[in-house]
């Protein structure tokens, strides 16, 4: 008997959206003969992703390309229903063949349970529940689910809902879980009693399965090995229907919230599961007959002799190998080439000693970082725009393909700044850098997993090596590096605008821990950190109800970890990257177009090595989220004019200005991230309505207030501002004085146009001004640059309120990189790098300047 070694595999090549064969006369998987290969050889069909991403499950049309959920408006609501029954039905009809698959690999379960306490019993005890586990409760599940449905479709019309049944037997998909974890065992432990004994070999060849109900009498033979992999093709498929249900289900129809949330659980756990489980582990064997299998794999960036290069990291069971991509003539197939091999067990993690310092590491300024990311954004909105007018001629495309893959493969390689050392213990150590904690964690955790086994330190000789090393091109589960430019057309873009989380609590700590949360989202191909709970203290329930808004760009992924906070200073590393606190645990989420794209919130749960977070997230637009909308009520502060506030509080600079930025010079100069960070929502929001009501207890707020809150008040105010602090009436002028080259009269524009502002627009930005540059003074301490801290506030000071953004309307999504941003930031940039501005300077200039016309 041939059976699957891997359910990893299996379940990879089940989520890739090209292996579905979906009508509605039933979902029939492929067979284990189906996946031979012509020299009958066993092939794993495989998806393949980059390191940072899990696959993301949709239906597709005909054309192959990917179908979402769209709800039917209008006049299709009708037709939409009536195909929405249709769907119900097909469902049905593969879920009475389903049961009844389950049902015929139930029936010999208990005969041979009752030979197994005779003398002469088939199977042991252990070995049935082994083969058998979880088939009778995934049975019963799907009975009462089809129990259910079924009257529900007999007696159709428009107020039938069926989402609470789909909702229900998503949250019951942990049994599917339970069954995978086991596959392996109870498939190889039904091959090995098949070959000890003749008797359960005749039962496991030929079950009898009922046909539907119609076909009366009707039986098909089916192994027993055909039918274990049943739950693994079945725990797919009402993925795919869910998806289907929307498209016919209207927006205002009671089951769409219910589907939607049976899809979010549905597609989460097809993501843990790939999480938890080896991506197609497979086997090399070697010249010694033993075998070595790839654990994982992926792209990081080595330290080597003090400049960064691009390897593939190859963890395999006993061995870590990183090798480079050889460059060969064309035609030819590619190969690696292997740099080093650290046994696993002769490597260590241990931290460096004081009198060990890390390598120079070649390190380009932010703000080349920044303008990669803004060449990498105009570039792809050039690809749309060439896509659009030149219909079939690729010529233009593929040039500017290629020209984006250099600029992103160039960010990827100078992004990262986390250090992964592994040392080998005969001395030499080697160094990574990495752009999160999660990928450093994983991979640790991932070497330590397999150390944990009794490991003879293995020394391969030169012959063994190139084998291996020739291996790895076949074995490699992750083929491209993880940049936009190597994904398909069809693939998402990524969502981009603000995306609104409340991290709720965590539960499921053994001990009194001081815990936080980060959350972390993906950006240009890998992962920043964009938000930080407040640590809650001594506790095994942390109650954090906190919210952010966090930025997206093209984001695809939400990650939350888990730490616990370090307070015991001789436990520092002289390292300012390396991260002290301990992660707890760590998980992530797709960010579902369809889900996340919702007025109403959705609640969520990750699962952490025994530790659940839960929280909520909803997704804003950025056309809906950067509108400067006037304030009605015009005795507050914000979204009132500037003139306005600074008139009635008879001051130069408005309160909320200098109350901000004198907190943040006391006390939040050296956080790291300042003004980058998101604070918690909601303690910006009650700042924002104590400083509109003008409430007396401000300054004690102020005191007691995370400092992150603060300084994202300070934003909120800027940002709300019936029009740019920068005025309307300027913006063009200041977008051609940024773009002039000649310096002397880039120099003479730019400060006119700063003497043409109100006084009160003038004082509070040349005030601002300082207080960014005292920030950047603290750069090494606090990380935030010039360049950084121009990037979260020129878009702010300058963007211009909707009636003339009306005007040059972005087209797409993606343009939050577009010349108009990338010129906002140089502005304020240009003043950030300029020499200190004084007004009465400024003021002199404007009389010497109107006496000399």
């Amino acid at each position: 008997m041939a059976f699957f070694s891997d359910a990893a595999c299996i379940l990879r090549s089940i989520i890739s959206p090209h292996n579905f064969n979906y009508n509605t006369d039933g979902y029939e998987g492929d067979t284990a003969e189906d996946r031979k290969s012509q020299d009958g050889s066993e092939t794993m069909p495989f998806i393949d992703e980059s390191p940072t991403m899990s696959p993301h499950l949709c239906a597709q049309g005909q054309d192959g390309e990917a179908v979402s959920p769209t709800p039917p408006e209008g006049g299709d609501t009708e037709k939409g229903l009536e195909m929405k029954k249709l769907v119900l039905s097909g469902f049905l009809a593969s879920e009475e063949i389903y049961i009844n698959q389950l049902e015929a690999l139930l029936l010999p379960m208990k005969p041979l349970k009752a030979t197994a306490t005779t003398s002469k019993p088939v199977l042991t005890m252990e070995q049935i529940d082994t083969i058998f586990f979880m088939i009778q409760d995934i049975f019963e599940i799907h009975k009462e689910f089809y129990d259910a449905l079924s009257p529900n479709i007999q007696q159709w019309d428009e107020k039938v809902t069926v989402g609470h049944l789909f909702q229900k037997l998503a949250s019951q998909l942990g049994v599917y879980k339970a069954f995978v974890d086991n596959y392996k065992m109870a498939v190889e432990t039904a091959e090995k009693c098949s070959q000890a004994n003749s008797q359960f070999q005749k039962i496991s060849e030929n079950l009898k399965v009922k046909g539907p109900k119609e076909s009366k009498d009707c039986t098909t033979s089916a192994t027993m090995e055909a039918l274990l992999y049943k739950p693994i093709d079945r725990v797919t498929r009402s993925t795919l229907v869910l998806h289907d249900l929307l498209k016919h289900t209207p927006k205002d129809h009671p089951d769409f919230p219910l589907l939607q949330d049976a899809l979010r659980i549905s597609q989460n756990f097809l993501s843990s599961i790939n999480e938890e489980i080896d991506p197609r582990r497979t086997a090399v064997t070697t010249p010694k007959g033993e075998v070595r299998q790839l654990v994982k794999d992926g792209f990081l960036v080595e330290v080597s002799e003090g400049t960064r290069k691009l390897r593939h990291v190859f963890l395999f069971t006993d061995l870590l190998l990183c090798a480079k991509m050889k460059k060969t003539a064309v035609g030819k197939h590619q190969q690696y080439e292997c740099k080093w091999y650290i046994p696993l067990a002769d490597l260590s993690f241990q931290t460096l000693d004081d009198s060990d310092s890390l390598p120079h590491v070649q390190t380009l300024p932010e703000h080349e970082i920044e303008e990669m990311k803004i060449k990498i954004s105009i570039i792809k909105s050039d690809i749309q725009k060439e896509k659009k007018a030149q219909k079939g001629q690729s010529r233009n495309v593929d040039r500017l393909r290629k020209k984006m893959n250099e600029q992103e493969s160039c960010l990827l390689l100078h992004s990262p700044t986390i250090p992964f050392r592994i040392h080998n213990k005969h001395g030499k150590s080697y160094l990574f850098l990495l752009s999160s904690d999660y990928e450093r964690s994983e991979w640790r955790e991932s070497i330590q997993k397999l150390q944990k086994k009794d490991l003879q330190a293995c020394v391969l000789s030169s012959v063994e090596l190139q084998v291996l090393t020739g291996s790895c091109f076949k074995l490699r589960t992750v083929h491209n590096i993880p940049v936009t430019s190597n994904k398909d057309d069809e693939e998402s873009p990524g969502l981009y605008g603000f995306l609104h989380v409340i991290v709720h609590k965590a539960t499921g700590f053994k001990e009194s821990a001081n815990l936080y949360c980060t959350l972390e989202v993906d950006s240009f191909g890998y992962f920043v950190s964009k938000a930080k709970t407040r640590v809650f203290r001594d506790t095994t329930e942390p109650q954090w109800n906190e919210e952010f808004e966090i930025e997206l760009e093209g984001s695809q992924c939400l990650r939350i970890l888990c730490y616990e906070k370090c307070y015991d200073k001789t436990k520092l590393n002289k390292d300012d990257n390396e991260i002290v606190d301990k992660i707890m645990g760590k998980g992530q989420v797709q960010l579902d177009p369809q889900t996340v794209q919702s007025k109403n919130w959705h609640m969520d749960v990750i699962e952490m090595n025994g530790i659940k977070v839960e929280f909520s997230m909803k997704f804003t637009s950025r056309d809906l989220s950067l509108k400067r909308t006037p304030s009605k009520k015009q005795s507050g502060v914000f979204g009132v004019k500037i003139s306005v506030v600074t008139k009635r509080e008879r001051s130069k600079v408005p309160y909320i200005v200098r109350q901000c930025i004198e907190e943040v010079e006391k006390r939040g100069i050296d956080e790291v991230g300042i003004y980058r960070i998101s604070g918690v929502a909601t303690d910006i929001q009650a700042l924002k309505a104590a400083f509109d009501a003008n409430t007396k207890d401000i300054l004690m707020m102020l005191s007691d207030m995370d400092i992150n809150a603060i300084a994202g008040t300070l934003k909120l105010y800027f940002r709300e501002l019936p029009e740019p602090l920068l005025t309307d009436r300027l913006y063009p002028a200041f977008m051609e004085g940024i773009a002039l080259s000649d310096p002397a009269a880039k120099e003479n524009c730019m400060m006119h146009l700063l003497r043409s502002l109100p006084d009160p627009n003038l004082i509070t930005f040349l005030t601002l001004l300082e207080h960014l540059k005292r920030v950047a003074e603290k750069e090494p301490v606090n990380k935030m640059s010039l360049h950084n801290l121009a990037t979260v506030f020129g878009p702010t000071l300058l963007r211009p309120s909707e009636s003339e953004s009306s005007k040059a309307h972005i087209t797409l999504a993606s343009d939050i990189w577009s010349h108009d941003v990338m010129a906002q930031v140089q502005v304020l940039l240009y003043y950030l790098q300029h020499p200190p501005i004084s007004f009465a300077e400024l003021k002199k200039n404007t009389l010497y300047f109107s006496t000399d016309v």
